[in-house]
């Protein structure tokens, strides 16, 4: 769990999309390993991290499988109650007749958007580089 294949060769493929030639000036120059990493490879794979950054993200917002192993149904994280919610069509409290009751699709409805809310707001601090950076690593010139 802790690499995530498809991220590794869309890293892979940009990082192999460096010159050769600015590692060869950078040593020319007197700058080590750590150095070219620092000044040289982050600085030019930012798109591409980003968009890494974005998918990991996603995917462990999106990750119920753990917690419902893990977890009791009082401690569920977010998207455990929207699967229980939606999938399911959980149960809720009538307070009016005091009864357990379906819940109604507006409800479902919207667990889903306060889910949805995080992601939606990230993302467009992070457009500019997903734009760029999702066909970076996977397309070799």
């Amino acid at each position: 769990m802790l690499i995530n294949v498809f991220n590794l060769v869309v890293l892979r493929g940009f990082f192999q999309n460096i010159p050769e030639e600015m590692y060869e000036a950078a040593k020319l120059d007197g700058a080590g390993d750590w150095k070219i990493l620092r000044a040289i490879v982050l600085p030019l794979s930012k798109a591409a991290l980003a968009v890494v950054g974005l998918f990991y993200a996603v995917s462990y917002w999106n990750a119920w499988f753990t917690a419902s192993i893990y977890m009791e149904s009082e401690h569920w994280p977010l998207q455990q109650v929207l699967r229980t919610y939606v999938i399911s069509g959980a149960q809720i409290t009538d307070y009016g007749l005091g009864e357990q009751v379906e819940a109604p699709q507006t409800y479902q409805m919207a667990v889903l958007v306060v889910a949805t809310i995080p992601i939606l707001i990230v993302y467009p601090f992070l457009q500019k580089y997903f734009s760029k950076g999702v066909l970076t690593g996977a397309i070799k010139s």
